[in-house]
């Protein structure tokens, strides 16, 4: 009997790796069924798309250029803002607009705050300017598909939908390895956990990244300013969104997510923020997404299982290894990537992180955004920590602000 209870540690670490890796096989599948989902069909319908920026990072030159760049059947305009006058972002998004002349666009200096989040700020201050009766809320940091307003405006033809949202990939911003690593982030945990999620009908996301609604919709809800002091303003408007009794769609269309982190220390804040938020939003579904790192309890069932039992530590670091590799290249498949030894290399380092940072997000503490400290409060608001600006971006999906 002593003997079981001293191995129990190491046999629950090698369940969960067993789990884990069962799971890993589903949301591969999940994503595959994604990717290979032609979009929807439906009429095209004039929007005005909504992007505020906040600071230059690798990737947005190109990335404000795919915006411009839609192949749309119906009228449509870019709106870009800043708050800072002098944000180099300003420069960036008047040479985009001089390069696409055909498509109406505008960039709105305002500095006004409506709340703690700065970029709920800024879609307040673009919200009256919006000529079309579609809105479609874009992080600065999305390359985008030429279709992909279309992809995310179409199903709100039916009045029965309320908002359209998409998942997306991770796209390095630059060849340094924090970046790649926060990348694979996004491909190889992130987006397949997610859609698996979507499938089972259990995540009912809103992925701030893409955010499409009617502006009607949006003066129901009370506008923009209703998100203003929250963290998880996407969240949030797609619970707003479901409490009107309309759906919430996930258009399958997977722009990329450009990734730019300069240190390990940045990519921890980033990453941490994301993983709090959702601790706060959803903390079963946060524990529960323990079992997504079948690496890790491998390699623990590994070093806590007696010598007597040590095979099946390793049968089940095995199998996790296996499952993991076979997430990858399905997932990589599915973005039509092409195989990479050098990129597979970096899974056991990336699950390393990517559990260390689910641990860490188990305890409560502030989290870092636009180089700010803020303590989340249980309904979701955030307020500030301290006066001084904290070290690197710590952003997460929509950090543009």
């Amino acid at each position: 009997m002593a003997e079981l209870l001293l191995a129990a540690p190491g046999l629950l670490a090698a369940l969960a790796a067993l789990a884990g890796g069962a799971t890993a096989l589903l949301a591969g599948r999940a994503l595959g069924r994604l990717a290979a989902t032609p979009p929807d069909a439906g009429p095209a319908l004039a929007a005005s798309i909504l992007k505020p920026l906040h600071g230059t990072a690798p990737g947005l030159e190109a990335a404000l250029a795919s915006t411009l760049a839609q192949r749309h059947a119906a009228p449509f305009e870019v709106l870009f803002a800043v708050r800072d006058p002098a944000d180099p972002a300003a420069g960036l998004a008047e040479a985009a607009m001089a390069a696409h002349p055909a498509v109406p666009a505008r960039l709105l200096r305002d500095p006004r705050l409506h709340g703690a989040n700065r970029k709920v700020s800024q879609l307040v201050n673009l919200e009256g300017l919006a000529r079309h009766p579609v809105l479609v809320v874009a992080d600065a940091d999305m390359a985008v598909p030429p279709h992909w307003l279309t992809a995310v405006t179409a199903p709100l033809a039916d009045p029965a939908v309320g908002l359209v949202t998409c998942l997306y990939r991770g796209e390095a911003g630059d060849a340094g390895l924090w970046s790649r690593l926060a990348a694979l982030w996004i491909d190889w945990q992130f987006l397949p956990n997610a859609a698996l999620g979507e499938a089972m009908g259990r995540a009912n996301g809103c992925y701030g990244a893409t955010m499409a609604l009617r502006a009607e919709t949006l003066r129901r809800l009370g506008g923009f300013a209703v998100l203003a002091d929250l963290l998880a303003d996407d969240h949030a408007l797609g619970v707003a969104v479901r409490r009107l009794g309309l759906r919430v769609v996930v258009a399958p269309v997977l722009p990329g997510h450009v990734m730019a982190e300069p240190g390990p220390g940045a990519l921890a804040r980033h990453e941490l923020r994301w993983a709090r938020t959702l601790r706060l939003l959803d903390p079963g579904g946060y524990t529960g997404m323990g079992v997504t790192f079948p690496l890790a309890w491998g390699a623990l069932a590994v070093l806590l299982l007696p010598a007597a039992l040590s095979p099946l530590g390793w049968a089940a670091l095995a199998l996790a290894l296996g499952a993991r590799l076979a997430l990858a290249l399905r997932v990589d498949r599915a973005l039509h990537r092409r195989l990479s030894p050098a990129r597979l290399a970096l899974l056991p380092l990336r699950d390393g992180l990517s559990f260390a940072i689910w641990a860490l997000g188990l305890a409560r503490g502030t989290v870092t955004w636009q180089g700010r400290r803020y303590r989340m409060r249980p309904d979701g608001t955030m307020t500030r920590q301290d006066d001084r600006p904290a070290r690197g971006r710590g952003m997460m999906k929509g950090d543009s602000q």
